[in-house]
């Protein structure tokens, strides 16, 4: 994932100040990136701008240092739809940033994107439990190191493999109900259209 696209789904929602933006990457974008240092940001911003897809303005500050206020070009918004109709690739662990940040921007922008973004996920995850949920599991012809308890590994491990397999099926009851809200959403749009169409040639 494209630290440009977030940046640009971020100034998608509003017109940032620097110093705004470095603090929703401290809160929100936390989520997102781990650890985005304040440098990064700005030398994204200073390279986006040179290549179109962002630009500001200064807002004069009385008694203190002039600000910038980014916003995102028509070019950037090009860049950003492309990025969200773009094929969505999963990545191996469930729930990982690359989908939630495809996901949140996708909805708002393009929500026949964001239901094939959601349709791949779901896809992918059915056939990633259907493959590893029944593996074998444990320490089976290993040599350990001393100290290595490989009994405490195994029932640990374990704890972890139904931690794990519980949370992946709610990930995907949970996928399925976006699922379910996505398309009554569409359906409820086309409906809307098709009226307006009516009324139009009527």
């Amino acid at each position: 994932m494209k630290f440009e696209n977030v940046v640009l789904g971020v100034l998608a929602t509003r017109p940032f100040h620097g110093y705004d933006l470095m603090k929703w990457f401290d809160l929100e974008g936390q989520f997102i990136r781990s650890n985005t240092h304040h440098s990064q940001i700005y030398r994204e911003l200073a390279r986006m701008v040179k290549n179109g897809l962002v630009e500001f303005e200064i807002d004069p500050r009385e008694g203190k240092p002039d600000a910038k206020v980014y916003r995102i070009t028509e070019m950037g918004k090009q860049v950003l739809l492309a990025w969200v109709r773009s094929p969505y690739v999963p990545t191996s662990r469930f729930q990982d940033a690359d989908f939630n940040t495809r996901f949140s921007f996708t909805v708002a922008l393009d929500l026949e994107a964001a239901l094939t973004v959601v349709e791949t996920e779901l896809s992918y995850r059915r056939a990633q439990v259907a493959t590893t949920r029944v593996r074998k599991r444990g320490v089976v012809g290993v040599q350990p190191i001393e100290g290595f308890d490989t009994s405490r590994y195994q029932r640990y491990g374990e704890q972890m493999h139904y931690f794990g397999a519980d949370s992946v099926d709610r990930w995907m009851d949970w996928l399925e109900s976006i699922r379910t809200a996505i398309v009554a959403e569409l359906a409820t749009l086309d409906a809307t259209t098709d009226t307006d169409s009516e009324e139009r040639t009527a």
